[in-house]
């Protein structure tokens, strides 16, 4: 592995325990809710923030281990970092930033000023090399700070939400720009991000993480086949249960029960995609769903074309309707509306 890093460290309310290890060639992407740690390992990984415990390995370069006393300060670690909030100097242009960089790691002025301008020029940005920060767009200043990262040739790339502060039309083009330079970087690369669809195209891998810990790892399609937290779940837009199975029923935490078409035992997740939850405004008789239940309207929200109906009750829920379906059964919140599930309809795996 490129990297292999066990983080361990206190900050304020934080306490972050964490396993990363990315290989060569490969883009891994840390997700989770906010608080839960993501940028501080990017942070530490840079040696911006001491370990209180555990190892940072680059190359079978030990860059940190408080164990041993060992740690490499940030200006000797070959670790590139793009932050969120760029962190261009105001009073330089963006050759200048770039070329700083390279600078800082005694690179000559000649030299350092050529490699980035040939950065800049690879970034679309030739002729912008002379501008200052406050003349460049969103994506530009986004692109100076991820050439300014290229420029040194780092055997590591961190990238913290690197498209958190663009409008939509801006953040299709730079994740485009990323991907195509994250193709031709041969060393490992960690990216911090909220958006489950630049995670999805950009990471080869995800590691979620809640609270300091890692509770799943996986490619981005292994991660939403098989959720294991309900940060997860929401990401994706299903519904994810927790209960123990017995037999051909799961009894949730709730209190509430699930019948699924798989005989099972221990405990387990149940997932239920919100469209295989029909709506009905009185209590549904005969039919083939084995699941049916009295709940009251939490929420509405319309996405796209479909509305999705938050549902409380003997068993939390999202159902996703059209919104003829929302007119014609009076959909409002706080209104009682019954739902059903088939059997079939619920995907049952090991917790």
């Amino acid at each position: 592995m490129s990297l292999d890093a066990h983080i361990k460290l206190r900050l304020g309310a934080l306490d972050l325990d964490a396993a990363i290890a990315v290989a060569d060639d490969e883009t891994l992407a840390i997700v989770g809710p906010n608080g839960s740690g993501k940028t501080s390992i990017l942070r530490a990984l840079a040696g911006l923030v001491p370990l209180s415990g555990g190892r940072v390995v680059l190359d079978e370069e030990v860059l940190e281990d408080p164990s041993q006393q060992i740690r490499v300060p940030p200006e000797r670690r070959s670790v590139g970092v793009v932050f969120q909030e760029y962190l261009l100097f105001p009073h330089m242009t963006a050759l200048e930033n770039v070329a700083f960089g390279l600078r800082c790691r005694g690179m000559a002025r000649g030299k350092a000023r050529d490699r980035a301008r040939e950065w800049l020029e690879r970034l679309g940005l030739a002729s912008h090399l002379a501008a200052r920060p406050r003349a460049l767009s969103g994506g530009q200043a986004q692109r100076v700070a991820l050439a300014r990262a290229l420029a040194t040739d780092p055997r590591l790339l961190l990238l913290d939400e690197p498209t958190a502060a663009l409008d939509a039309g801006a953040k299709v083009e730079l994740r485009r720009e990323i991907r195509r330079h994250l193709a031709t970087f041969s060393g490992a690369r960690l990216l911090v991000t909220h958006d489950p669809l630049e995670a999805a195209t950009l990471a080869d891998r995800l590691v979620v993480l809640e609270a300091g810990r890692v509770v799943q790892v996986g490619t981005p399609a292994e991660v939403s086949e098989r959720p294991r937290s309900q940060y997860v779940a929401e990401l994706i837009g299903i519904n994810l249960l927790r209960g123990r199975a017995e037999g051909y029923e799961i009894v949730l935490a709730s209190g509430g029960r699930l019948v699924v078409a798989t005989e099972g035992k221990g405990e387990v997740f149940a997932m239920i995609h919100p469209r295989a939850v029909a709506l009905h405004a009185r209590e549904p008789e005969g039919g083939s769903a084995r699941n049916v239940w009295q709940e009251k309207v939490r929420s509405l929200d319309l996405e796209g074309s479909r509305v999705r109906v938050g549902l409380d009750g003997e068993v939390l829920l999202v159902a996703e309707v059209t919104p003829a379906a929302v007119a014609e059964l009076a959909l409002a919140e706080g209104e009682v509306v019954w739902a059903s599930l088939k059997a079939t309809e619920v995907t049952v795996y090991p917790a």
